[in-house]
């Protein structure tokens, strides 16, 4: 379970995140929602400690991430995986060597151990016989699907994902949505999702929580999400579908 405390972060003089306080499920798919500039990828930043906030802290386990020292806070990294927006590949790098880098760096594996759990995960996200192609040989789904791999090949405990559908069509998105879920469930990872795909909201969002000018305004589970009685988030909802059909 990750556990945040009034986190707060200006830029500049503008309040980002006002005060924010909640908690990431363990084995559950926590999601962060809100339209566009409130707060959420920042929110997620100040989370896995790529953003200090000003005030407030985070606690991984019940373990002091925000006031430990460098080497408490790497310890922590280690168990973290990453899915970046537009799955951040090494472009330079074919999918094998995408998805070492992590145990390359992190891990003191042989190069044995490396490639079985290369390949492990690969074909956990349903990619055989891809290797040794690039990143440009491939569509946006299965470079999401490469991200993913990179993510869990260190067997971390907790899972962020920024945006995982941006970019999608709507068939790959609900394919990733659903792999990211299996994934959670098998692994029985901490896992947080940043996302303003209201068909994830629906499929996945175990625990949601709304974002709204720097503020949480509300929290609850999918289910509960069309009876929130909050204003802001019932017009997000409905221009979030209206989105949908216009497209």
């Amino acid at each position: 379970m990750i556990v945040f405390n009034n986190i707060a972060k200006s830029f500049q003089g503008k309040e980002v995140l006002k005060g924010i306080s909640g908690t990431m499920e363990k084995g559950k798919c926590n999601l962060i929602i809100g339209s566009s500039g409130t707060g959420k990828s920042v929110l997620l930043k100040c989370i896995v400690g790529l953003v200090s906030p000003d005030e407030g802290k985070v606690l991984y386990d019940d373990r002091d991430f925000t006031n430990s020292d460098r080497k408490r806070q790497t310890e922590i990294r280690r168990e973290i995986g990453m899915l970046f927006q537009g799955s951040a590949l090494f472009d330079s790098k074919n999918v094998e060597e995408n998805v070492l880098f992590p145990l390359d760096v992190l891990t003191k594996m042989s190069p044995e151990e490396k490639l079985d759990r290369v390949n492990f995960c690969l074909d956990r996200v349903g990619l055989q016989n891809v290797n040794k192609k690039m990143p440009s040989e491939i569509s946006g789904g299965m470079k999401k699907r490469v991200g993913i791999a990179r993510a869990i090949v260190n067997k971390p405990n907790y899972l962020f994902c920024d945006e995982p559908n941006s970019g999608l069509d709507p068939q790959t998105s609900m394919v990733i949505d659903e792999l990211i879920k299996e994934i959670t469930d098998e692994y029985q990872m901490t896992t947080t999702i940043v996302t303003h795909d209201m068909n994830s909201v629906i499929e996945i969002g175990e625990k949601v929580m709304f974002l709204y000018k720097g503020l949480k305004l509300w929290d609850g589970t999918n289910n509960e999400i069309t009876n929130s009685g909050v204003k802001e988030l019932d017009d997000f909802v409905f221009a979030n579908r209206m989105m949908k059909e216009f497209r």
